[in-house]
């Protein structure tokens, strides 16, 4: 056998130490993921499609819920414009879920097709491994990507229906909340992540992220930045094992301040890696401040660019913090209204709605009123979870002429009361 051809079925692997930064990035990317599952099947935040509301803490949110809404979006907002203006694009390469998915694609591919066999973002054609380059391979890298993709697709679910009724969608079990469309949707869901997870990747994060142009509107030159120690210029420029470990394909030790750089760290890893073993550090490190500044300047600098930046962005992320707690104590379980129907002008119709996603039951009475000159279809209302009931008013014609005052009163077991004033008239004659 020729001998090139015996040493080209020797497979190469190419393993650099992982470091602690690589390590704590990974434990991150897991956590923002099985965040983002908590978010909604613990109902700290979701959408009701039938009750076309948002629901957060189990409580669905109205508009007349002022100190809910503009707290919580007023903190987000605060704590996003510090996030950006000191991190700079460290979301994308800590906890975007799209930046974790496009990773793990690359390893997957890498295991099971070679080092070499990677969606390149400069165009190159995917270099598979001839030894790895078999059926079989490619099948289970399939399956592989398929699954994940079914998975994936189930998440988005969470946020609209409770885990119930997820799982009498996973089982094909018959569920009212469904919609019978609903395994259509969910297979359009399912092929646009296949589809992101084996061709698309990185192309998304460089070329088609719209929050990421949102994130550098926020960049400076202060802004956390990958910064180069060129002390040992040679010796680098024989490595270049940096560039290599980059998937946005940049060269980390020129970074300037609106490029693709996600500040993931897999630079300072890999040069660390290289260096460690030989008493070295890595040439490469994350600066917050000027760029190129002195060593001595650096930490003075970033201070001062944070301070400068948070100074107006701390009080709104408190002032919404404050509402969004007030909001909370403050909170209206129950509604109450009151209305004529198109009926009779004898009728009204009183409508009652539980906020929350609780069974809940409600006393209703009427004030104002001779005890005969009126009947009330329902005096208890009970209601198995969140949603609106109406019952009948109907009062009698027997009622002198006049303005006629009527006060709905409602209170349920937990100690909630309110009430709705209303008018009946009666003409003369």
């Amino acid at each position: 056998m020729d001998a090139n051809k015996a040493l080209n079925k020797i497979a190469v692997v190419v393993e650099a130490p992982r470091s602690s930064l690589h390590r704590r990035r990974r434990m991150l990317q897991a956590a923002v993921i099985l965040l983002i599952i908590l978010i909604p099947v613990s109902g700290l935040f979701r959408i009701d499609p039938i009750e076309g509301a948002f629901v957060v803490l189990d409580r669905q949110v109205w508009f007349s819920d002022f100190y809910l809404v503009v707290g919580l979006w007023l903190a987000i907002s605060a704590g996003l414009v510090v996030t950006y203006s000191t991190l700079g694009t460290a979301f994308c390469g800590w906890a975007c879920p799209q930046n974790t998915l496009s990773e793990w694609g690359n390893r997957m591919t890498q295991k099971l097709l070679g080092r070499r066999a990677a969606v390149s973002l400069t165009g190159e054609k995917m270099r598979v491994s001839s030894g790895k380059n078999k059926w079989y391979n490619w099948v289970l890298l399939g399956g592989i990507f398929l699954v994940v993709a079914m998975a994936v697709a189930l998440i988005p679910m969470f946020y609209f229906f409770p885990p119930a009724a997820v799982w009498s969608f996973v089982s094909f079990r018959e569920d009212v909340r469904l919609a019978g469309s609903l395994h259509w949707i969910y297979s359009v869901f399912v092929l646009i992540i296949l589809l992101n997870i084996a061709f698309i990747r990185h192309f998304f994060c460089r070329f088609m992220c719209i929050y990421k142009v949102w994130q550098h509107s926020f960049k400076t030159k202060e802004t956390l930045h990958i910064a180069y120690n060129p002390s040992f210029a040679d010796e680098c420029a024989k490595c270049n094992f940096c560039v290599t470990q980059c998937f946005i394909d940049i060269d980390p030790r020129k970074t300037e301040t609106y490029d693709s750089c996600v500040n993931c760290g897999e630079c300072i890893s890999a040069c660390t890696a290289i260096r460690a073993p030989k008493g070295g550090a890595s040439l490469l490190r994350f600066e917050l401040g000027q760029r190129q500044a002195q060593a001595s300047r650096a930490i003075r600098n970033g201070l001062s660019g944070l301070l400068g930046r948070v100074k107006w962005t701390i009080p709104l992320f408190v002032g919404g913090i404050g509402m969004f707690v007030w909001g909370l104590w403050s909170y209206q379980p129950y509604h109450v209204t009151a209305g004529r129907t198109d009926n009779s002008p004898l009728d009204y119709r009183i409508s009652l709605s539980n906020k929350r996603y609780r069974a809940e039951t409600v006393t209703v009475s009427v004030d104002g009123l001779p005890a005969g000159a009126y009947s009330l279809q329902d005096t208890q209302v009970h209601f198995a979870s969140a949603g609106r009931k109406d019952i009948l008013l109907r009062i009698n014609s027997a009622l002198p002429p006049g303005m006629h005052p009527v006060l709905v009163q409602v209170h349920s077991d937990d100690g909630w009361a309110d009430d709705f004033r209303l008018y009946h008239f009666v003409p003369k004659g």
